[in-house]
C-alpha cells in the first residue's frame, strides 16, 4: 500500500478512529476514577563517616569514598525485616515487616551519599509517619547493629536532612496519564481496525481500484444516486445535475476511443446484476442524442429487460420479434423524445437468449442500425451470469460497467478475464454508484449547476405511445 492510501484510509474512517479515542479516552478516566487514590511521602538521609580529631584530607576523603560504596548497600538495608520490624513497632496502630515491604522503596542518587526513602500508602498521614519512622530505624539499625565496633560508638552516621511531610496530593493514579493512554490505545485500536477492515475488504470502492483491477481506459465515473429507482432517466430529468455533466463527460471521452472494426456500436455491460448498467446505457443514449447524432437504444437483456420500463415504451414487440423474423425492424423501432434517440426493446423472453443473440439475424440487425444510425448501444447482461454479453461481443465494443461498493474485486477481474477469452474488444471501462464525497470520492462532488428553472420535460413524439415520456 502507498502512503497515500493509508491517507485515503484515514479520511474514509475517520468516525470510526474517532469513536474509539473517544472510548479509550473514557476507558481511562473510568479506570483512573476506580482507582483507590495512592499518596507518597519521603524521607531524605545522609550517610556519612564519623572524623577522628585531627583526622587528614586524605582521611575525610577516605571516608567520602567508603560512605558512596556502602549507600549501594544500605538500599536493600531498608527494606530489611531488621529496619522494617523496628519500624512497625513505632507505629500506631503496630505493622508488621509483611505489611511494610510492599509500602517501602528506597532509592540513592548516583554518585551521593543520599538515601532516600519513599512510601505510598492510601493514607496521606500514615504514609508519612511511616517514612519517618522507617528513616529513623534504619539509622539505629545501623549505628547499633550493622556498623558498631566493638568497644565504641558506629564510624557510620545516618541523619535525617528532610522528614517526610503529609503529601497535599495523591501521586496515584496519574490521571492526564492514564487519559494519555486510552486515548494513545483508542487511537492504536482505531488505526488497526480500520486497515484490516480496508485490507479484508473485497469490493470495489473506489475508481482508482477500478482503473487499477480493469487495466482498461477508465472512461468516467457515475456518482451513486439514491433517487435513481424513482428517476432513472436523470439526464433527461434533471439535465443540469452534477450527474448529468459525469454521462456528458462519457459522452465525450467516447469520441476519443479507438474503436477499430467495431464501428460506433457499444455493448454496455457488467459482472453481475444490480450494478446500473440499464441505468448507464439509457442515460448514455439521451446524452448522445443531445448532440443531434442519431442513436439506437437496443435493449438485449432477454433475461430481465429494464429499458423499456425506464423509456415508458412498449415493450412486448422488440429484438425477440425480428430475431425469429416475425416482424421488420420498422415495425418495433420507437422514436423517444423530441431528440434523436430511438429504441429498440426487448420482445417477449425467449427461452434460449445466447443461442438466439449469437446468431447470425442478430449480426444483421446490429448491421443494419449501424447503416441507419450514428451509434447504437445495446444493454446486455451481466458477464458473470449469463454468456449473452460475450456473445454480443463480437458485434460491438463493450462498454464495461463497474459499480462501487457493489461488485467484488475477484469478480470483477473474473468478468474481464471472460471477455479476453473470446477476444472482446473492451474500449473502457465506466465508473458506477460512485461517492460523491468523502475518500473515494472524485471531486466532482463540489460541482453543480443552479437553476432556477424546473427540469424540462419533453412532450412525447408523435405516434408513440402515451407512456412514451414517462419519468419515473
Amino acid at each position: 500500500m502507498e502512503p497515500q492510501d493509508y491517507i485515503r484510509i484515514l479520511r474514509k474512517n475517520w468516525l470510526l478512529i474517532t469513536v474509539m479515542a473517544l472510548l479509550g479516552v473514557l476507558g481511562g478516566g473510568a479506570l483512573a476514577a476506580a482507582s483507590t487514590p495512592a499518596y507518597t511521602a519521603s524521607t531524605r538521609l545522609y550517610v556519612s563517616v564519623r572524623a577522628q580529631e585531627g583526622a587528614a584530607s586524605t582521611d575525610l576523603n577516605q571516608g567520602t569514598s567508603f560512605a558512596r560504596q556502602a549507600i549501594s548497600t544500605y538500599v536493600d538495608v531498608v527494606n530489611s525485616p531488621l529496619v522494617l520490624e523496628r519500624a512497625g513497632r513505632e507505629l500506631e496502630p503496630q505493622m508488621s515487616a509483611a505489611e511494610l515491604t510492599p509500602l517501602v522503596s528506597a532509592s540513592s542518587p548516583a554518585n551521593t551519599v543520599l538515601l532516600e526513602v519513599s512510601v505510598t500508602d492510601t493514607s496521606a498521614q500514615r504514609a508519612a509517619d511511616i517514612a519517618n519512622a522507617v528513616g529513623e530505624s534504619f539509622a539505629r539499625v545501623v549505628a547499633e547493629d550493622l556498623e558498631k565496633p566493638s568497644g565504641g560508638p558506629s564510624l557510620i552516621v545516618v541523619k535525617t536532612i528532610a522528614p517526610a511531610s503529609v503529601p497535599g496530593a495523591p501521586s496515584a493514579p496519574r490521571v492526564p496519564l492514564m487519559l494519555a493512554i486510552g486515548l494513545a490505545v483508542g487511537l492504536a485500536i482505531g488505526v488497526g481496525v480500520a486497515v484490516i477492515r480496508t485490507t479484508l475488504d473485497t469490493k470495489v470502492r473506489t475508481a482508482e481500484q477500478i482503473e487499477t483491477i480493469t487495466r482498461r481506459p477508465y472512461l468516467g465515473g457515475i456518482f451513486a444516486d439514491p433517487d435513481a429507482q424513482k428517476r432513472p432517466l436523470v439526464v433527461h430529468a434533471d439535465p443540469r445535475s452534477p450527474r448529468s455533466e459525469a454521462f456528458r463527460r462519457l459522452r465525450t471521452n467516447l469520441q476519443f476511443v479507438g474503436l477499430g472494426d467495431v464501428g460506433r456500436s457499444f455493448v454496455v455491460t457488467s459482472s453481475g446484476p444490480s450494478e446500473g448498467k440499464s441505468y448507464v446505457a439509457a442515460n448514455l443514449a439521451i446524452a448522445l442524442s443531445e448532440t443531434g447524432a442519431r442513436v439506437a437504444l437496443v435493449d438485449a437483456d432477454l433475461r430481465r429487460p429494464r429499458v423499456a420500463d425506464y423509456l415508458g415504451v412498449e415493450g412486448n414487440a422488440g429484438l425477440t420479434d425480428l430475431l425469429i423474423g416475425r416482424a421488420e425492424i420498422a415495425d418495433v423501432l420507437q422514436p423517444w423524445g423530441t431528440k434523436s434517440l430511438t429504441v429498440l426493446p426487448s420482445g417477449s423472453i425467449p427461452p434460449n437468449p445466447a443461442e438466439m443473440l449469437g446468431s447470425d439475424a442478430m449480426r444483421a440487425i446490429v448491421e443494419h442500425l449501424e447503416r441507419s444510425f450514428d451509434y447504437v448501444i445495446i444493454d446486455a447482461p451481466p458477464v458473470l451470469l449469463v454468456a449473452d454479453a460475450t456473445v454480443l461481443s463480437a458485434v460491438a465494443g463493450v462498454l464495461f460497467v463497474a459499480a462501487a461498493g457493489r461488485v467484488r474485486k475477484t469478480d470483477l477481474a473474473a468478468a474481464l478475464r471472460a471477455l479476453e477469452a473470446v477476444n472482446a474488444s473492451t474500449l473502457g471501462v465506466v465508473g458506477q454508484m460512485l461517492p460523491m464525497r468523502g475518500a473515494g470520492g472524485g471531486s466532482y462532488g463540489k460541482y453543480a449547476y443552479y437553476s432556477d428553472h424546473e427540469p424540462v420535460v419533453e412532450p412525447a413524439a408523435e405516434g408513440s405511445s402515451g407512456r412514451h415520456n414517462r419519468i419515473p
